[in-house]
């Protein structure tokens, strides 16, 4: 991936699940927007003043929990990602 970003952000690919009720599907307009996704790309924590740098917190990969409205939305290669600061993220699941 040719993105790379900026300050304490993170690059996440929300997971998107299909939701069923019955034999209905319910249309994407009308769903919950996700809260957890997979980590892409992270930035570089260059003004960290407490705490533990990003890269010590997380990795490409992990799975993270994040606030509902949390980050801006951009497509790369025609899916859904979000670019996140790190006082939105929650948890990393394990």
């Amino acid at each position: 991936m040719n993105l790379q970003p900026l300050d304490d952000r993170v690059l996440v690919e929300p997971i998107e699940e299909e939701e069923k009720v019955g034999s209905l599907v319910i249309p994407d307009t009308a769903k919950e927007k996700p809260m957890m996704g997979f980590v892409r790309a992270m930035g570089y924590d260059f003004d960290l003043k407490e705490g533990k740098p990003l890269k010590e917190l997380l990795k490409v990969g992990d799975k993270v929990l994040f606030g509902k409205y949390a980050g801006q939305e951009i497509k790369i290669g025609g899916k859904k990602h979000l670019v996140i600061s790190r006082s939105d993220l929650l948890a990393v699941v394990k």
